[in-house]
Protein backbone atom coordinates (compact mmCIF):
# COMPACT_ATOMS: atom_id res chain seq x y z
CA UNK A 1 0.00 0.00 0.00
CA UNK A 2 1.27 3.37 -0.85
CA UNK A 3 0.22 6.70 -0.15
CA UNK A 4 -2.65 7.14 -2.73
CA UNK A 5 -4.10 3.64 -1.43
CA UNK A 6 -4.29 5.34 1.85
CA UNK A 7 -5.76 8.53 0.25
CA UNK A 8 -8.09 6.39 -1.38
CA UNK A 9 -9.38 4.11 1.80
CA UNK A 10 -9.39 7.85 3.78
CA UNK A 11 -11.90 9.32 0.78
CA UNK A 12 -14.00 5.87 1.58
CA UNK A 13 -13.75 5.74 4.78
CA UNK A 14 -15.27 9.20 4.79
CA UNK A 15 -18.00 8.63 2.09
CA UNK A 16 -18.12 4.45 0.34
CA UNK A 17 -20.82 5.75 -2.11
CA UNK A 18 -18.33 8.73 -3.33
CA UNK A 19 -17.42 7.90 -7.34
CA UNK A 20 -14.92 6.96 -8.89
CA UNK A 21 -14.53 9.76 -10.75
CA UNK A 22 -14.46 11.76 -7.62
CA UNK A 23 -12.06 9.55 -5.67
CA UNK A 24 -9.84 10.10 -8.99
CA UNK A 25 -10.10 13.64 -9.07
CA UNK A 26 -9.03 14.55 -5.52
CA UNK A 27 -6.28 11.93 -5.82
CA UNK A 28 -4.84 12.77 -9.19
CA UNK A 29 -5.09 9.98 -11.02
CA UNK A 30 -7.17 8.72 -14.16
CA UNK A 31 -10.42 6.32 -13.23
CA UNK A 32 -9.51 3.31 -14.67
CA UNK A 33 -5.81 3.28 -12.27
CA UNK A 34 -8.50 4.62 -9.13
CA UNK A 35 -11.05 1.71 -9.65
CA UNK A 36 -8.28 -1.09 -10.22
CA UNK A 37 -6.76 0.25 -6.98
CA UNK A 38 -10.09 -0.37 -5.27
CA UNK A 39 -10.30 -3.56 -6.40
CA UNK A 40 -7.28 -4.54 -5.65
CA UNK A 41 -7.38 -3.36 -2.12
CA UNK A 42 -11.32 -5.62 -2.37
CA UNK A 43 -8.90 -8.73 -3.22
CA UNK A 44 -6.28 -8.32 -0.69
CA UNK A 45 -9.09 -8.26 1.73
CA UNK A 46 -7.89 -4.34 3.09
CA UNK A 47 -11.84 -3.34 1.97
CA UNK A 48 -13.95 -6.07 3.54
CA UNK A 49 -16.93 -4.68 2.45
CA UNK A 50 -19.63 -1.54 2.10
CA UNK A 51 -22.19 -0.87 4.63
CA UNK A 52 -25.08 1.76 4.97
CA UNK A 53 -24.74 3.72 8.86
CA UNK A 54 -27.89 3.92 10.12
CA UNK A 55 -28.55 6.50 13.34
CA UNK A 56 -29.87 4.10 16.00
CA UNK A 57 -31.20 7.31 18.13
CA UNK A 58 -34.04 8.00 15.11
CA UNK A 59 -35.86 5.53 16.26
CA UNK A 60 -35.45 5.87 19.70
CA UNK A 61 -33.65 3.34 22.63
CA UNK A 62 -30.69 3.71 24.14
CA UNK A 63 -26.70 2.33 23.39
CA UNK A 64 -24.90 0.46 26.25
CA UNK A 65 -21.62 -0.55 27.23
CA UNK A 66 -21.48 -3.59 29.63
CA UNK A 67 -17.80 -4.83 30.84
CA UNK A 68 -17.77 -8.70 31.35
CA UNK A 69 -15.27 -10.26 33.97
CA UNK A 70 -15.18 -14.38 32.50
CA UNK A 71 -14.71 -16.92 34.45
CA UNK A 72 -10.90 -18.24 35.38
CA UNK A 73 -9.80 -21.01 32.59
CA UNK A 74 -12.64 -19.33 30.22
CA UNK A 75 -11.25 -19.10 25.85
CA UNK A 76 -12.12 -15.28 25.26
CA UNK A 77 -13.51 -16.54 22.03
CA UNK A 78 -16.61 -17.93 23.60
CA UNK A 79 -17.72 -13.86 24.11
CA UNK A 80 -17.92 -14.04 20.70
CA UNK A 81 -21.00 -17.23 20.58
CA UNK A 82 -22.62 -15.33 23.23
CA UNK A 83 -22.67 -12.07 21.35
CA UNK A 84 -23.28 -13.78 18.26
CA UNK A 85 -26.80 -15.51 20.17
CA UNK A 86 -27.60 -12.09 21.51
CA UNK A 87 -29.57 -9.63 18.83
CA UNK A 88 -29.22 -6.75 20.80
CA UNK A 89 -25.39 -6.79 20.81
CA UNK A 90 -23.89 -4.22 18.04
CA UNK A 91 -20.42 -5.27 18.48
CA UNK A 92 -17.92 -7.12 20.83
CA UNK A 93 -14.05 -7.11 22.13
CA UNK A 94 -12.00 -9.04 23.99
CA UNK A 95 -9.64 -6.81 25.24
CA UNK A 96 -6.11 -7.20 27.96
CA UNK A 97 -6.64 -7.00 31.40
CA UNK A 98 -9.42 -6.24 33.65
CA UNK A 99 -12.57 -6.83 32.28
CA UNK A 100 -12.18 -10.21 29.82
CA UNK A 101 -14.50 -7.85 27.21
CA UNK A 102 -16.89 -5.46 26.44
CA UNK A 103 -19.80 -5.26 24.41
CA UNK A 104 -21.72 -2.65 22.82
CA UNK A 105 -25.85 -2.87 22.94
CA UNK A 106 -28.74 -1.02 21.52
CA UNK A 107 -32.32 -1.72 23.00
CA UNK A 108 -35.36 0.03 23.71
CA UNK A 109 -35.46 0.78 26.85
CA UNK A 110 -33.70 0.28 30.87
CA UNK A 111 -35.29 -2.45 31.16
CA UNK A 112 -34.60 -3.94 28.03
CA UNK A 113 -31.27 -3.14 28.84
CA UNK A 114 -31.54 -5.09 32.11
CA UNK A 115 -33.03 -8.23 30.37
CA UNK A 116 -30.22 -8.50 28.33
CA UNK A 117 -27.26 -8.03 30.64
CA UNK A 118 -29.01 -11.01 32.78
CA UNK A 119 -29.40 -13.10 29.66
CA UNK A 120 -25.68 -12.84 29.22
CA UNK A 121 -24.87 -12.84 32.99
CA UNK A 122 -26.84 -16.18 33.21
CA UNK A 123 -24.30 -17.88 31.06
CA UNK A 124 -21.77 -20.01 33.30
CA UNK A 125 -19.02 -18.36 31.54
CA UNK A 126 -19.77 -15.20 32.96
CA UNK A 127 -18.37 -14.40 36.52
CA UNK A 128 -19.61 -10.36 36.52
CA UNK A 129 -20.76 -7.45 34.51
CA UNK A 130 -20.68 -3.49 34.76
CA UNK A 131 -23.20 -1.86 32.77
CA UNK A 132 -22.08 1.86 31.50
CA UNK A 133 -25.38 3.79 29.57
CA UNK A 134 -24.49 6.00 26.98
CA UNK A 135 -25.12 9.92 27.30
CA UNK A 136 -24.24 10.91 24.05
CA UNK A 137 -21.49 10.27 21.53
CA UNK A 138 -19.67 10.84 18.27
CA UNK A 139 -17.71 8.84 15.41
CA UNK A 140 -14.57 10.22 13.57
CA UNK A 141 -15.92 7.52 10.87
CA UNK A 142 -19.30 9.35 10.53
CA UNK A 143 -18.38 12.64 10.62
CA UNK A 144 -19.51 14.66 7.52
CA UNK A 145 -16.76 15.36 5.06
CA UNK A 146 -15.13 18.73 4.65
Amino acid sequence: MDAIDQEILDLLRANARMPVSEIARRVGLSGAPVARRIERLENDGVIRGYVAIIDDTAGGGLDAFTEIRLTGGTDTRELEEIARRVPEVRQYFTIAGDPDGLVRFRVRNVDHLQQVVNAIRSTKIVAGTKTLIVMSSWDRAHEPEQ
